[in-house]
């Protein structure tokens, strides 16, 4: 069915809903319950709980960007749907590397590749977010305003994650940081979607 026409969009959110939630709920799964009823024991857990709270913070940020970009976009055809699948599939390996990262405390190798993988994602976030913009209808101000948004997104998270990969071997922390800060900038076409949707 290379050519079938346009579809309604709630099957491919309902799936997409499950796997988003399936990706958090293995995350969570990896924060141990201490063997001892201690403090020390307890804050040894820090690194898995810091790495599990920045990935969720992440997973978050992407479902919120789908759920928001699919009150836009009301049909879809064979390009969405397979750059969605493209885009569960690099996102539902997020808890690997979540888990490697905070299993490993943080060490160089770890963060470089967990940002490495970020910058895997941003990548395919970006090739989906363009699939759903051309299904947006007439090049209207709206849309302009949407593709101008993602696109500084993109860019600038894509840049970070490519500069987090060298950074984690000279400062895993620092290198860690730059993933925060990719994780707040997410934030920005959220509140311009919102404000347009409220208009």
């Amino acid at each position: 069915m290379t050519n079938s026409p346009d579809i309604a969009t709630t099957r491919l959110e309902a799936f997409s809903d499950g796997v988003f939630a399936i990706i958090i709920t293995i995350m969570v799964l990896e924060l141990k319950v201490p063997h001892h009823d201690t403090m020390e024991e307890l804050l040894a857990q820090w690194p898995i709980f810091l790495s599990y709270a920045l990935s969720y913070l992440m997973v978050a940020e992407y479902w919120m960007n789908h759920h928001l970009m699919f009150h836009m976009v009301k049909r879809v055809n064979n390009r969405i749907l397979w750059s969605n699948l493209l885009l569960l599939f690099v996102l539902s390996l997020i808890p690997l590397f979540t888990a490697f990262m905070g299993e490993n405390h943080f060490s160089a190798f770890s963060t470089a590749a967990y940002s490495g993988y970020m910058l895997v994602c941003a990548l395919v976030f970006n090739a989906w977010f363009w699939a759903l913009s051309h299904q947006l209808g007439a090049d209207t101000h709206e849309r302009q305003c949407l593709r101008r948004a993602g696109l500084i997104k993109s860019f600038v998270a894509i840049a970070v994650y490519a500069l987090a990969i060298p950074m984690a071997f000279c400062s895993p922390l620092l290198s860690l940081a730059m993933n925060v800060c990719v994780a707040t900038l997410y934030f920005l076409p959220n509140s311009w979607l919102e404000h347009k949707q409220k208009g």
